[in-house]
């Protein structure tokens, strides 16, 4: 009797460990609501509100000038853009200041052309948009986080901060993984129909 309770108790030690080794970071923000960004300033685009994107696909991508991670992620967020934007892909990137606090119009422009951005660039100076999505959360480590949200307006993917692109690289297998798990789940969320009654499938 005592060798199975000790048996059973190692079992869920085992379980618990394993939960934690595979969860990844923002994995409690999966199957909610994306919340509202409100009115804020925009480059490339017309204010875009989220209710009005419903029946898209949206790919939100924190970033700023001085982030090598953010630039190395560039490629791929224009080549998701130029791809899926006809099949109802929506690209946003979010830029956020490092401090947070104004900077001027030009050194904006400067830094959307050296990226090629072409897609909607919102302007969340203040980081208040980032604190909503990500930041007020706790305990995250990074600030260029993605956000990926179905046609209902839910949250179905996040790549926690980092870089992501198509490409080898010898020392690090990471991007590589990351970009072709964030391609298959835009593959797949522009498969899904608009109004779905069944509960999504992660």
């Amino acid at each position: 009797m005592r060798n199975l309770r000790m048996g059973s108790i190692i079992l869920l030690m085992l379980l618990i460990i394993n939960q934690g080794l595979t969860a990844k970071e923002g994995d409690e923000l999966i199957g909610k609501s994306a919340p509202k960004w409100g009115m804020l300033e925009w480059m490339n685009s017309q204010p875009l509100m989220l209710n009005a994107l419903k029946g898209k696909v949206i790919l939100v991508r924190w970033w700023t000038e001085t982030c090598p991670f953010c630039s190395r992620s560039a490629p791929t967020l224009n080549e998701f853009h130029d791809t899926f934007e006809d099949k109802g892909l929506v690209v946003i990137g979010m830029y956020h200041p490092k401090p947070p606090g104004p900077r001027s119009q030009k050194a904006l422009e400067k830094a959307v052309k050296r990226l090629g951005f072409e897609f909607p660039i919102a302007l969340d100076m203040n980081w208040s948009i980032l604190k909503r999505y990500w930041l007020a959360k706790g305990g995250h480590r990074w600030t260029s986080v993605s956000f990926l949200i179905d046609k209902r307006g839910i949250i179905r993917y996040i790549h926690p901060g980092g870089d992501y692109y198509n490409g080898k690289d010898k020392t690090r297998t990471e991007p590589q993984r990351d970009y072709d798990e964030l391609k298959a789940m835009i593959e797949k969320l522009l498969a899904e129909p608009s109004q779905s009654k069944t509960k999504p499938s992660d």
